[in-house]
């Protein structure tokens, strides 16, 4: 069977996305707090055959770029207002048949159990089409915001991960598959011997279990996750099935894509059954030059001090003590580091300045632009997925839903008549669309000796 690709679109349940500039833009819609904006980019998304609609989230209103709140709310920068992506998922499981449904959910600030009991809710609700995008969160607002005075340490976090996610797939296999009897004539509803306690009593956790949701279609959630940091690449490559993955460079992208993938053969994975994502924001035109005006309209409308706010929020450090026109400092952030990296490289090879950055990160969080038709597009897509780039790429928008409604109309049809993707659903489950082999509840032994 010949290689196929893989396509996921990107929302927060927000008014912006990737995107600062998106909520400013005359043709998106920001009924963002009602549902029928994401089901007109779910069945947008469905109708475009795609593998799974995947929600970003952050816990706190942005803070730390000059410690205030009020350029934040005024600008409307991302996480300014957000509501739960949980609930809006599972709005939409009635609305679509086939599109897996992704969430994002912290393993610093919340308990295994809960997060088991979400998921498993999920994935039956949906019929086993359920994600979970696996975050150890980024800053100390967040931290407050649960009562927490400090922010633990970026390795400390990863080590509650770990720990975290190796509860909950105790919690999954609580249930054998046929533990459910419900026979009304002898009035036996389950099997007792085929329920279990975990009783786990760990560093970080202890739950008693079994988890109150029967065994679900999928056993658990696909797990999906963006680590970018030496012990974030390490933990994606034993727990991960799809990496969200941002860099604008072709050669970062490659050589991240080769750095994950041995990794995952480092902890005796098959690596074919760990899927990277980059995410990129199109601009389709029917010409070039059509493209190249809606990509200059979006990208004048980013703030650079918006995204300066964001960038504080990612990697948990205050850029506003900076000269704006001087290159980024490099400077250790507490933060997400990868993301950080990346704006180094690029403020080196490019030599920009901190204000620059900014631009580029309130354009979409130094996300890649595929400009042209949707020849040149899927061309650009192409040779990432054919070149050691991709397994599959994550869709942002520019300004929504029209972005997906473009990129579904006019790039899928031609990504199909190339024979790189689908022309229809093969399968019922999230798995199935990402061809995955059934989903093990037996966690990957962790590495001796690395920290992992």
């Amino acid at each position: 069977m010949s290689r196929e690709l893989h396509l996921a679109g990107f929302l927060i349940a927000s008014h912006v996305t990737h995107s600062h500039a998106a909520w400013r833009h005359p043709a998106s819609e920001t009924d963002y707090l009602g549902p029928d904006y994401y089901r007109r980019v779910a069945r947008t998304l469905e109708r475009g055959k795609f593998d799974f609609l995947f929600w970003a989230d952050l816990l706190a209103t942005p803070v730390r770029y000059g410690n205030d709140i009020r350029v934040p709310l005024s600008s409307g920068t991302q996480a300014s207002a957000t509501i739960d992506p949980a609930l809006v998922a599972a709005s939409l499981v009635h609305a679509t048949e086939k599109l897996g449904l992704a969430i994002t959910k912290s393993t610093t600030y919340f308990h295994p159990y809960e997060v088991a009991r979400i998921f498993g809710t999920l994935d039956h609700l949906s019929r086993g089409r359920a994600g979970w995008n696996v975050v150890t969160s980024l800053n100390q607002a967040e931290a407050q915001n649960f009562g927490i005075d400090d922010h633990l340490g970026h390795d400390e976090r990863y080590e509650r991960a770990h720990e975290f996610l190796e509860v909950a797939y105790k919690l999954w296999d609580s249930w054998e598959r046929d533990a459910l009897v419900q026979d009304k004539t002898s009035g036996r509803f389950a099997d007792p011997d085929k329920v279990r306690t975990v009783d786990h009593d760990g560093t970080w956790f202890r739950s008693r279990g079994p988890l109150t949701v029967p065994h679900s279609p999928q056993s658990r959630p696909v797990i999906i996750q963006a680590g970018s940091s030496p012990i974030g690449k390490d933990f994606a490559a034993r727990w991960a099935e799809a990496i969200f993955e941002i860099d604008p460079t072709k050669e970062g992208r490659r050589a991240y894509y080769d750095d994950v993938k041995s990794r995952a053969s480092n902890f005796g994975r098959n690596p074919d059954e760990l899927l990277i994502f980059p995410s990129f924001v199109p601009f389709v035109g029917e010409t070039e030059s059509i493209a190249r005006e809606k990509q200059a309209y979006h990208n004048e409308l980013a703030d650079p001090i918006s995204g300066l706010i964001t960038l504080s929020v990612h990697t948990d450090h205050d850029f506003s003590q900076y000269d704006l026109d001087a290159p980024i400092e490099d400077v250790v952030v507490p933060g997400t580091q990868g993301l950080f990296d990346v704006a180094r490289r690029l403020s080196v090879r490019d030599d920009l300045t901190l204000r620059d950055i900014g631009k580029l990160y309130a354009q979409g969080v130094l996300l890649p632009q595929f400009v042209g038709t949707a020849e040149q597009i899927a061309d650009q897509i192409e040779e990432g997925f054919r070149g050691g780039e991709a397994d599959g790429y994550i869709l942002s928008a520019a300004q929504a839903p029209g972005t997906f409604h473009d990129f579904v109309d006019y790039v899928v049809p031609e990504l199909q008549r190339r024979g790189l993707f689908r022309t229809d659903y093969t399968g019922s489950t999230l798995r199935d669309h990402l061809g995955l082999s059934a989903a093990s509840l037996k966690p990957v032994a962790r590495k001796q000796g690395v920290g992992v």
